[in-house]
């Protein structure tokens, strides 16, 4: 049987503490994703070394190469151009169509107060009119 020290986990990492996430610089993850595109570098050793989930780390190098220190410093995913442009256009289709459907409704409200009957509203007699025998 071989030691704990050998072989490529030689060493443990015991977390003591109740802390919920550690929360990382830009900076630092600027210099971790940059480690990790070292050439003969992995992101996972990195990972490992530096105590950061391999998942989270490919996630800053993917914002990284994607859209640069705002999106690793605004952890957040970065839309292509493309596809902001896509959105913008079915913004302004759906605006027309809006519009569209605002007009014909105000046509269509013209149309029944035109097509609709006037109530005609017959006149008031006063009493002597109705007591005159004239009528």
């Amino acid at each position: 049987m071989s030691k704990a020290t050998d072989g490529p986990f030689s060493q443990v990492e015991v977390i003591t503490s109740v802390q919920r996430r550690r929360r990382w610089s830009t900076a630092e993850k600027v210099r971790l994703v940059e480690e990790a595109m070292q050439p003969g570098m992995s992101v996972s050793f990195v990972a490992r070394q530096a105590g950061v989930s391999p998942s989270q780390l490919f996630a800053w190098k993917r914002r990284m190469l994607e859209g640069g220190h705002a999106a690793v410093q605004a952890d957040e995913d970065v839309v292509g151009t493309s596809r902001v442009r896509e959105l913008e256009k079915r913004v302004r289709d759906l605006e027309r169509l809006l519009d569209r459907k605002t007009m014909e409704n105000e046509i269509l409200k013209e149309a029944l107060d035109v097509a609709r009957p006037k109530k005609r509203t017959l006149p008031l007699l006063s009493w002597s009119d109705a007591t005159d025998g004239s009528r």
